[in-house]
């Protein structure tokens, strides 16, 4: 999965470049739009399953300027039991890395408050995309 994102002037720190936080909004981002992808809701819906971040982490490569584009592209690279692993890149308008980040999320149910068993349809989706397939 891939989303474009445009630096806000806001993301900049006082050297004039996008401040690590920043990143971390961008996988956000990228993290939000794979999850509603495969059906996992960031809104507490009756009956909607969602998700927990429970790690996360970004590896700078390259610094970030305003103005600008970037790309990230989102894959998932391990699915687990309750819980998968989502790897990001980042890039800049030229195509080069500028981060590479992962996360790991686990499949929560708010209505009993516990992590619960990826279901079949939501596993199908993700190793579709895993396999390049989605």
């Amino acid at each position: 999965m891939e989303i474009s994102i445009k630096i806000d002037w806001a993301d900049l720190d006082l050297y004039g470049h996008v401040n690590n936080v920043a990143f971390y909004k961008f996988m956000q981002s990228a993290r939000i739009a794979f999850c509603d992808s495969v059906g996992l809701s960031v809104l507490n819906e009756p009956n909607k399953l969602s998700f927990i971040l429970a790690a996360s982490e970004c590896n700078y490569k390259k610094k970030l300027f305003y103005p600008g584009q970037i790309t990230v592209e989102s894959k998932v690279t391990t699915i687990n039991n309750t819980s998968f692993h989502l790897e990001h890149n980042i890039y800049n308008q030229a195509g080069e890395l500028a981060a590479h980040g992962t996360d790991i999320l686990v499949v929560y149910d708010y209505i009993h408050q516990r992590k619960t068993a990826i279901p079949p349809k939501m596993r199908e989706i993700m190793e579709a995309q895993m396999n390049g397939k989605g």
